[in-house]
């Protein structure tokens, strides 16, 4: 019942920090209510993915005549069977988790986690018996759950969340997104693709991913709108109505007052993330929290000796791979290494919707506010020859660079595949390379990624292909 490392949750920053620990020699045991791999892997990146290639696969379908193949009958989107199929990506995965935990001989414990004094863990199984286990750090990696708006109550039938909108039984006809960020874009591509009538609402006049670039936004509702969901930038949600068959969300624009009502038969409440923070113990120990999250130092120590928290349940970007780098720092620390602080501003994010966004470190908007006099410059993929070979010229590749010293200071893209391509922009900022050092770095014809070299190019006056 004693451990070095004890980490309750086994999301990407959980299972990722246990591995590690066991990796450094420490006896390590996780804690799991539900399923090893937590949300990311069992509800969030690994099965969305699944239903957005899904969906990505049958638009190639709906286009074979455009690569010159004739597809002779009527394709149809199973729903049921790209449901399961997501499923089923997901369970393996779990598995693979798993195994992990077995090869790196850490103990799995089945249950509900809850900080008591000593600090010690007790754990409720699904017998609700309780058993106390103790060790010298205790690492909470809870992570996070769909936020609930007060004019938006979830109800899992007519009003749902992410999870709900990965195994509904069946297709909405009409499906309204409330929230334009990662998760609201993905699924209002996955639905409209394969026959949903989509309606998309953001807050932020911005509209669509409205903490992008403004370029970027703006390239997307332009996409969107095009491939006919209609995007309601700007628009406050007032109440919803789900009394009768209809769901009547009703809204206001933010800016004019004007009032109109959506008629659907779901709405999906895309509004961000909130911590799971409640009863696991903060107070009965006094761990300091802030609007919910748990606050720590650079190495993830609470204020409490011994207890530590990473992921979801800090105020740091709610991404996967934030909390796998969060967890590895962490657990490194305790063993005594030598380690450096992260950089949040060095973060690459990634939206899986189609085509993709992939940014990395300052906007435009953001570097000229931080005192920056910036060089901006784009490449448009209609003039990539490896994007019009693969039907894909949709979108650009924009950089932005100091003038004075040539510091790379952001990158955004949008896309085929940019989700790919963003490490080059991450792994070059992180070793302080320059502007001229990427337009001399030769990248390979013909590829998507000659867009940064081109885009670097357009931003210094020695653009070739424009």
């Amino acid at each position: 019942m004693n451990f070095d490392v004890i980490v309750i949750g086994s999301g990407p920053g959980g299972y990722v920090a246990a591995i590690r620990a066991s990796q450094l020699g420490l006896n390590t045991a996780i804690i799991e209510r539900e399923s090893l791999g937590g949300i990311c892997l069992n509800w969030g990146c690994i099965p969305t993915k699944a239903l957005l290639k899904s969906a990505q696969v049958f638009e190639y379908l709906n286009h074979a005549a455009d690569y010159g193949i004739e597809i002779s009958g009527k394709t149809q989107a199973n729903f049921e069977a790209m449901i399961k199929r997501s499923r089923g990506v997901a369970d393996g995965m779990s598995k693979g988790v798993q195994f992990l935990m077995k090869k790196n001989k850490i103990t799995v414990i089945n249950g509900t986690g809850k900080l008591v004094k000593g600090p010690k863990v007790a754990v409720t199984d699904a017998e609700n018996k309780v058993t106390e286990y103790s060790a010298k750090h205790i690492i909470i990696a809870t992570g996070g759950r769909a936020k609930e708006l007060p004019n938006l109550p979830i109800d899992g039938k007519k009003v749902i969340e992410y999870r709900k909108a990965m195994s509904l039984e069946k297709q909405p006809k009409r499906l309204v997104v409330v929230g334009a960020g990662a998760i609201g874009v993905e699924f209002g591509y996955f639905y409209h693709a394969i026959g949903s009538e989509v309606s998309i609402v953001e807050f932020l006049e911005q509209g669509l991913v409205p903490r992008e670039d403004a370029d970027i936004s703006k390239e997307l509702n332009k996409l969107y709108t095009r491939k006919g969901m209609k995007v309601y930038g700007g628009w406050a949600v007032e109440k919803v109505d789900t009394s009768g068959k209809e769901v009547k969300v009703h809204m206001k624009n933010r800016k004019d007052g004007k009032e109109e009502t959506l008629t659907c038969d779901v709405v999906l409440s895309a509004a961000g993330v909130t911590p799971n923070t409640e009863n696991i113990g903060l107070e009965d120990l006094g761990i300091a929290t802030d609007r919910g999250f748990i606050q720590v130092d650079t190495h993830y120590r609470t204020n409490v000796p011994g207890v530590y928290a990473i992921g979801d349940v800090l105020a740091t970007q709610a991404l996967a791979h934030v909390a796998s780098a969060e967890g590895i720092h962490c657990v490194e620390h305790i063993a005594g290494m030598e380690v450096e602080p992260i950089d949040y501003n060095n973060i690459p994010g990634c939206t899986y919707c189609s085509p993709e966004i992939a940014s990395v470190g300052y906007t435009e908007a953001a570097a000229k506010e931080a005192g920056y006099e910036v060089l901006v410059g784009k490449f448009p993929f209609t003039a990539s020859g490896k994007a019009k070979a693969a039907g894909a010229p949709e979108g650009f590749v924009k950089v932005i660079f100091d003038k004075k010293y040539g510091e790379w200071l952001g990158a955004h893209m949008i896309g085929a595949n940019v989700t790919e391509m963003i490490a080059e922009a991450v792994a070059a900022r992180k070793l302080e390379t320059t502007g001229h050092e990427i337009l001399k770095a030769i990248h390979p014809h013909p590829t998507m990624s000659e867009a940064v070299m081109e885009a670097t190019a357009a931003a210094y006056g020695e653009v070739i292909h424009l």
